[in-house]
């Protein structure tokens, strides 16, 4: 058996300055925000993220560490804007390039299949073509003659994503509602590293359909518990809305300051602390 087992350091430092990274999750659901953080540790920048972006793009957005960024959204869930992303737009601090859910969808499906685009009819008589003027049509060869936006690969040099439970292995299980597109985020990368609430020896009974990530599709595993804090990863933990409200009112070095200066253990106490001031 291969034990793909990494702490969230071990993961950073085989990314690089440069690297397009994807994040998984959606919004603010289940981010892998203990690597995020972990990476906000290092001085890795000029990153081209891909994500349905929650916390995890606000958080890089604010350090200054994204060069572009390819996504659909960038949301809070109960929060509609993620307000560090909005303020670092804001400031041209990065470049957007805003697609389509479907475009998304599909750009992670045609990467994981190694192939350079598929066709979609999203797209199609919408602003996305305009204000992303890279994009191209094609043409149907058969009878039908009907035209499609290509929807661009979505290739990374690596993947973050977290899940509820995994193995040692890299065999992946999610337990809430929606798998949000992880597998895909995992095949579609060079490597791919999962967090996970908890390493487990076997799926024992587990349904077939809940074991969502496989291990010939992941580089490394890392157990961090509550590791997507502040996002929710049900039924492990609902998102702290209490805390996510503070984030997202909070000036960028002040928060920094206080929560992100120290590893994940610091975290997770700084959160502690600050829960207990609120009582």
């Amino acid at each position: 058996m291969t034990d793909k087992t990494m702490t969230p350091e071990d993961v950073v430092s085989r990314l690089r300055s440069g690297m397009t990274l994807g994040i998984g999750g959606w919004g603010a659901r289940r981010k892998p925000m203990a690597l995020v953080r972990a990476l906000l540790r290092s001085d890795i920048t000029d990153l081209t993220v891909i994500s349905y972006g929650g916390p995890d793009v606000g958080l890089l957005a604010a350090a200054g560490r994204i060069r572009t960024l390819v996504a659909a959204f960038v949301t809070l869930d109960s929060i509609p804007l993620e307000p560090h992303f909005r303020a670092a737009r804001q400031r041209g601090a990065f470049e957007l390039r805003e697609i389509d859910e479907a475009m998304f969808l599909w750009g992670l499906t045609a990467a994981a299949h190694r192939l350079p685009f598929l066709p979609v009819r999203a797209g199609l008589g919408s602003d996305v073509m305009r204000v992303n003027p890279g994009l191209r049509t094609v043409t149907s060869p058969y009878e039908d003659g009907e035209t499609f936006v290509a929807a661009p690969a979505l290739r990374m040099d690596a993947a973050l994503v977290h899940l509820n439970r995994a193995d040692r292995r890299g065999n992946g299980q999610y337990l809430g509602p929606d798998p949000y597109f992880d597998d895909l985020f995992c095949a579609a990368a060079e490597e791919a590293y999962v967090s996970c609430e908890r390493l487990v020896d076997d799926f024992g009974t587990a349904l077939p359909q809940t074991l969502l990530v496989q291990r010939h599709t992941v580089t490394g595993v890392v157990e961090t518990p509550n590791g997507a804090h502040f996002t929710s990863c049900v039924p492990d933990h609902g998102r702290d809305e209490a805390f996510q409200r503070m984030y997202a009112t909070t000036p960028w070095p002040e928060f920094a300051e206080r929560f992100l200066s120290g590893d994940e253990k610091a975290y997770q106490s700084a959160v502690q602390t600050w829960h207990e001031e609120q009582q």
